[in-house]
């Protein structure tokens, strides 16, 4: 069952890949969920959120309940994506191990014919990532930027934290830009023998903004600077790109 959560490699995604879906079939739909964070609801209530997380069964029977109503669904979705805070015990912290075996335990009910797709956040990174928590997130659960296909849509998974704060590894922040700057070119490229994508659609933790483009810095959204560079990029692509973000 561990290959499940392993999917993402090579900055691509198995099973929706560009050749097997790259021709759009008309609408569909899909989940997106965010922050089941285990460890979090009882160092919320006991205003202990940088040291609590000793418990986690709340959080764990959510996730089940959720995975059953996603199997519930009619049509199925094609993918269900969790956009990051995965676990709230942060990179090398107590409860980890704990907890992401149990977040893992807990999606294994998911129905087959619905792959799950992992977005790095925060807690599963570090404030400030480093090239050790990127590795051990990415042995967990696949890589932290790819791209993926569904139905003639172009889906691009992004590492928000790298936007946020790379200071500890900006060879991974580089490499990750240069890799978008390629797909966004490839997917926008009028000399392209290939289809378009119908849409390109973006998923990462943290929002470009939550309420307006030139709204103030804030903890949940990125800085205005970073901001406005994505913000440009994704125009250029001559698409209509549709984020698709969780905090």
């Amino acid at each position: 069952m561990e290959e499940i959560f392993l999917r993402a490699k090579h900055q691509t995604f198995s099973g929706l890949t560009e050749d097997a879906e790259r021709k759009w079939t008309g609408p569909f739909c899909f989940i997106q969920a965010a922050d089941p964070q285990l460890g979090l609801m009882k160092a919320w209530r006991e205003g202990d959120c940088d040291g609590g997380g000793d418990e986690w069964a709340e959080e764990v029977e959510l996730m089940k309940q959720t995975v059953e109503a996603v199997n519930r669904l009619r049509p199925r979705p094609r993918f269900m994506v969790l956009c990051g805070d995965l676990v709230h015990a942060m990179p090398g912290t107590p409860f980890r191990e704990g907890q992401e075996r149990d977040l893992k335990d807990a999606l294994k009910g998911t129905d087959p014919s619905i792959p799950l797709v992992f977005v790095s956040g925060n807690h599963d990174l570090g404030n400030t990532p480093t090239p050790s928590t990127v590795e051990q997130y990415c042995r967990a659960w696949g890589d932290d930027y790819f791209s993926f296909w569904v139905g003639g849509v172009l889906c691009l998974v992004l590492n928000s934290q790298l936007f946020y704060d790379a200071s500890a590894c900006p060879q991974l922040k580089e490499a990750q830009e240069t890799w978008l700057e390629a797909q966004l070119s490839r997917a926008s490229s009028s000399s392209s023998t290939e289809p378009k994508p119908k849409h390109i659609l973006v998923f990462q933790h943290i929002p470009l903004y939550l309420k307006s483009p030139d709204e103030e810095d804030d903890y949940f959204n990125l800085q205005k600077d970073v901001r406005q560079r994505l913000l440009d990029r994704f125009k250029r692509a001559d698409n209509v790109v549709q984020q698709k973000l969780g905090i």
